[in-house]
């Protein structure tokens, strides 16, 4: 029995899933910001949704207008640079870039708020248009981005 309480003692408020709520038991997340002239509105509101359907998925927080824990995002980055580049100087692939500054507020805990920036890649064959797969392309950058916010603000990492 002491060493249960020892045990919980010890860490914060955890969800069942392992996130890191600080007791909290709702969360907002305001759509995000294009702040790069290549970042379309939709572009950026995927990116938000990605966010608000992964704490869902990964915590028992239910999303709210204002939540006690609240995320908001600059779109700053959205870079096509050529790699792989092969022996008759063609690019085997174009890499895109996303990159963004999330704010995190926790009113429950201030000392977990945070504001940082995260940039993921994805590698597109150089024989597909980018702005062509641009859904697909924000999609698996979504998925990437929102694991990496999660970690860092719920996750705790």
């Amino acid at each position: 029995m002491i060493v249960a309480a020892l045990l919980a003692g010890g860490c914060g408020v955890y969800s069942p899933y392992g996130a890191q709520t600080s007791g909290a038991s709702t969360f907002s997340v305001q759509d995000f910001e294009p702040s790069h002239p290549l970042v379309s509105t939709t572009a950026a509101q995927s990116l938000s949704e990605a966010l608000r359907d992964r704490i869902q998925r990964q915590s028992t927080l239910r999303l709210v207008e204002d939540g006690e824990l609240e995320f908001s995002a600059r779109v700053v980055g959205w870079e096509v640079r050529p790699v792989n580049v092969q022996g008759d100087e063609t690019a085997g692939a174009n890499r895109v870039t996303v990159s963004l500054v999330l704010t995190y507020v926790n009113e429950r805990d201030p000392e977990l708020s945070t504001e940082r920036t995260f940039s993921r890649y994805v590698d597109l064959p150089s024989d597909q248009d980018v702005f062509s797969q641009e859904d697909a392309l924000v999609e698996e950058l979504g998925e990437l981005l929102s694991q990496d916010m999660f970690n860092a603000t719920l996750g705790n990492w």
